[in-house]
């Protein structure tokens, strides 16, 4: 029996022996595959930072070019203002030479009207206009010889 014994316990230890080197291959295999992990994730970490560096590089590319599209911008705003006040006074330039224009077609106006009938029997009488009306026709004869070249200007 003693024998027997010592085989069974023999045996025994040896089917532990071999189911703990059996896990033991199993933690082997499941290590190199956490080391390869580590290394993919390593490459992904120096992949991460190589791509936050190049962000960082082109935020500060941005800034650069705001401030530039800034600056340029504000220039830009500064020639429109002038620009819009030279139009202001070349509009009231404009405004005012048709205010002189329309005076001098009214005060031109009665001195053709008296005219000796002898001097309109010739030439066809024109109808009468309200002032309004002779001041549009005045200002379009004025624009029509500045456009043909004529000495209106």
């Amino acid at each position: 029996m003693n024998h027997s014994l010592g085989i069974a316990i023999e045996s025994l230890v040896a089917v532990l022996l071999m189911l703990t080197i059996g896990y033991c291959m199993l933690l082997n295999k499941r290590l190199q595959r956490l080391k390869a992990d580590e290394h993919s994730l390593k490459a992904t970490i120096a992949e991460l930072i190589t791509a936050t560096e190049i962000a960082e590089r082109a935020i500060g590319g941005l800034k650069h070019t705001v401030r530039d599209v800034n600056e340029n911008l504000g220039s830009q705003l500064t020639a429109a203002t002038q620009m819009s006040a030279q139009l202001k006074g070349h509009l009231s330039e404009a405004d005012a030479m048709i205010r002189r224009l329309s005076r001098i077609l009214q005060a031109g106006r009665p001195v053709m009207e008296s005219a000796p009938a002898a001097a309109t029997a010739s030439a066809p009488v024109a109808p009468k206009m309200s002032p309004a009306k002779a001041v549009a026709a005045a200002a379009e004869a004025f624009t029509e010889r500045r456009r043909a070249g004529g000495l209106a200007a």
